[in-house]
């Protein structure tokens, strides 16, 4: 007898069984009306090829200037790893360690998180402990707050403008990408179809 798998709703809790979906189709609670789950045809692959160009451009972010100003002569540039660093040596600690986790950190993890699960179900084997490194992608998503620094260095940009030349990195632009990227990522991303492949390995 084939078993029959069921799902719960995470709005009311009702138990039912799961069905078929067209390919990008919903599946929605009949009591509440809340999405249960959505058809991503190739879900997986996409995430897994989003995360490994999200590797490339976090490298070539936190290798290269971010922006440059020039002023009097003298350009003075720095990385977002040099920023972290001068506002903790200038005492600002709380500061520094607040922008290494959430731009540098957590982002890190959620990117290497994905590869991680992913990358070896592709290469049709089962990645150690996937459970343990789901929880950890699961809280570090919240925590990566990339377009939070894309709109600071924009705003501070136009600050920056009336004082001195700015001259925009490569770093600039590769933190841009790397947000649009970070975001397909986690849209593709699907928990539902990541278990069944790893219970198909199993």
């Amino acid at each position: 007898m084939k078993p029959v798998r069921l799902t719960a709703c995470h709005e009311c809790d009702l138990l039912q069984r799961e069905t078929l979906l067209p390919s990008a189709g919903i599946a929605r609670c009949p009591r509440c009306g809340a999405e249960l789950y959505r058809s991503h045809p190739e879900s997986l692959d996409r995430a897994l090829a989003y995360s490994l160009a999200s590797m490339v451009l976090f490298v070539v972010a936190n290798a290269f200037p971010i922006v440059g100003l020039a002023l009097k002569g003298d350009v003075v540039q720095t990385t977002l790893f040099g920023a972290v660093e001068v506002l903790y040596r200038d005492g600002m600690w709380p500061m520094a360690a607040l922008v290494f986790v959430t731009t540098i950190l957590m982002p890190f993890v959620q990117i290497a998180g994905m590869t991680y699960l992913l990358l070896p179900l592709k290469l049709r084997r089962l990645p150690r402990r996937p459970d343990l490194v789901f929880r950890v992608l699961h809280l570090a998503q919240p925590w990566g707050m990339t377009e939070v620094l894309i709109l600071g260095l924009l705003v501070a940009l136009v600050k920056l403008a009336h004082i001195a030349g700015v001259l925009p990195g490569i770093a600039l632009w590769s933190f841009g990408a790397l947000m649009l990227l970070l975001a397909a990522a986690s849209t593709a991303f699907d928990p539902r179809e990541l278990w069944a492949k790893v219970g198909g390995q199993r």
